[in-house]
């Protein structure tokens, strides 16, 4: 009996983990961590305007066929993630952006404090970092982009930069302690507000991305990413 092999493309769209695959017989698969930032779904922002997806349609026109997962979901932190973290390293990806702080830092009104401390967040990137690496993942860490001028101040008055500058600062630091490829969205946006640029003009709403600020985060993430992926067989 002759076996014939077929070789199918087949894209598709479908929910998995909170986040979307996008999907084409690839030869290396991404998956992008993190909290709303990186889902990216919200009024104003389609799925095939999120970074992830534009990452897609950026590392195809490079000739790379690569699978981007993005499995982001809205309000999470670094400590929420390890908890998950054995369901994103059974896709057997080969690359994984990693972008948090946002959450982790803020304080909600009635509270005083983070959500979680500095430190704990620092711990938190490293666990990630080597859970990854021993499973033989290449991490990729990623600040988050800069809140805008006009963002609602946090439960103790303070505009949420403030706090995120302290966390942007030990994403570098764990980063550059473990040799981690860095896309630095927090100083690309910084030095565009210094610029004279209104950043605020990226977001819905002062935080989150639209499709505009998706096309400035993807346009950071791809430099990083080609250089990261194995070269073609």
């Amino acid at each position: 009996m002759r076996r014939v092999m077929l070789c199918l493309r087949v894209v598709v769209a479908l929910s998995i983990l909170g986040g979307t695959v996008i999907a084409a017989e690839p030869t290396a698969r991404i998956v992008t961590l993190g909290d709303s930032i990186t889902k990216g779904v919200r009024t104003g922002v389609k799925q095939q305007e999120t970074f992830a997806a534009l990452l897609q349609a950026a590392l195809k026109e490079q000739g790379r066929e690569v699978e981007v997962t993005n499995v982001g979901i809205g309000g999470e932190r670094t400590d929420q993630a390890l908890k998950r973290l054995d369901k994103i390293i059974a896709l057997k990806p080969g690359i994984v952006t990693v972008m948090y702080g946002t959450n982790d830092s803020y304080v909600d009104i009635g509270k005083t404090e983070s959500r979680i401390t500095v430190d704990e967040y620092r711990d938190n990137l490293i666990q990630i970092v080597k859970r990854l690496r021993k499973s033989g993942i290449q991490p990729v860490l990623m600040t988050e982009p800069r809140w805008g001028k006009t963002a609602k101040r946090n439960g103790v008055g303070e505009h949420p930069n403030l706090r995120l500058e302290k966390y942007v600062a030990a994403c570098r630091e764990v980063a550059k302690k473990m040799e981690v490829p860095l896309v630095d969205h927090f100083q690309i946006w910084t030095d565009a507000e210094t610029a004279g640029k209104t950043i605020g003009d990226w977001t819905t709403d002062q935080c989150h991305p639209n499709p505009e600020g998706h096309r400035h985060l993807n346009q950071a993430i791809v430099p990083v990413v080609l250089k990261t992926l194995p070269a073609d067989k």
